[in-house]
């Protein structure tokens, strides 16, 4: 098995005669409206977060739009997903209630974790979005596990790992991609590169920039495609995640983007440049992707405004569910530590007298 050499959207765009050659014009309308939607629920978030609606850490999703509906397009409802601390879209595109997520983030009972994971632990089993996860690569070695289970019971689901570039510098990176290669289980590893660790670039971080590259050392397909668009995501993690289905072939795809804000809603960013800043504007995916299907004739003002007024009714009604939804009882402090009752399990809350 080789590695491919050249980035995936290079060979995605040569056979491309027209930008939208076959594709149902209702589902690109669709894509629109989905990426927008991500796009202005991490913006109220943001907003709700200076209200002091929202505590703890914090993560948008601004500017990686393309490829969180992308890979949402190109799994089955079935195949399971982990995601790292930065997962409000992926939870939207893997088809949450965007109620429940917003309540999530309030840390409200009526959440996805029940108000007790906020920003960085969603989850839900009954979409198989399985976390979530604030340690960095914390999510790699679980997901394999996931995989190895399917593997086990002889299921056709897929397992997505979603991490950010600097994951791929931890020892369970490269841990799990040998466990996954060696043992052929149905996992794909895609690496979000937004091209900036936290306040470091890639480039001064990794001995290997073009991360997808570091597939090879595992014989394993990597495949790199341009993060700011939505299809070429879509086609790339279509074929990766179909080849972990029906051949159980492991594989790493690198989605690179431009993170938008900071790393955190409380990061500044000053460590960027003025032309880095406008670079990652001009590359923004939702203005690309509605210049390509005004240019196409699929979006006019018209419709744009409809779609606008539509995400914005559904954002507010989001928020208007978690303002109104209750907070978590004290009382229910203790009951998801252990998994089964745990003998002299001590659940006294710290207002409540020793004896």
């Amino acid at each position: 098995m080789t590695t491919s050499t050249a980035p995936r959207e290079t060979a995605h765009e040569a056979t491309r005669t027209t930008p939208f050659a076959g594709e149902n014009p209702d589902v690109l309308r669709g894509w629109y409206r989905d990426m927008l939607f991500v796009r202005r629920f991490e913006e109220r978030t943001a907003q709700s977060y200076q209200q002091a609606k929202i505590g703890g850490y914090c993560h948008l999703n601004l500017g990686e739009e393309a490829t969180v509906v992308g890979i949402g397009a190109a799994m089955r409802p079935t195949d399971y997903l982990f995601t790292n601390y930065r997962e409000h879209g992926y939870a939207l595109a893997k088809g949450i209630e965007p109620g429940r997520v917003m309540a999530e983030l309030y840390g409200r009972a009526t959440g996805t974790s029940k108000g007790w994971g906020g920003s960085m632990h969603m989850y839900d089993t009954e979409t198989r979005l399985l976390g979530g996860y604030a340690i960095v690569g914390g999510q790699v070695p679980l997901a394999v596990g996931a995989a190895l289970a399917v593997d086990y019971r002889g299921g056709d689901d897929v397992v997505v790992c979603q991490m950010g570039e600097g994951t791929t510098n931890i020892g369970a990176f490269h841990e799990s991609l040998n466990i996954a290669a060696l043992w052929r289980l149905p996992v794909v590893f895609l690496v979000v590169n937004n091209q900036t660790g936290m306040g470091t670039t890639v480039e001064k971080s990794s001995a290997e920039p073009e991360l997808y590259k570091r597939a090879a050392a595992y014989r394993m397909r990597g495949e790199r495609v341009d993060g700011t668009d939505v299809l070429a995501v879509r086609d790339a993690a279509a074929e990766l995640i179909e080849g972990a289905r029906r051949e159980g072939k492991p594989a790493v795809l690198e989605a690179v983007s431009y993170r938008l804000k900071g790393h955190s809603v409380v990061d500044p960013a000053k460590y960027r440049s003025a032309e880095t800043v406008s670079e990652a504007r001009a590359h923004d995916p939702i203005e690309r992707f509605a210049g390509e299907l005004r240019a196409a004739g699929l979006l006019d003002d018209d419709s744009a405004a409809a779609v606008e007024a539509e995400v914005r009714e559904r954002v507010t009604a989001a928020v208007d569910f978690a303002d109104a939804s209750p907070h978590p009882e004290p009382s229910s402090l203790f009951d998801y530590t252990y998994a089964t009752p745990v003998a002299g399990d001590s659940r006294r809350l710290p207002a409540d007298p020793l004896f």
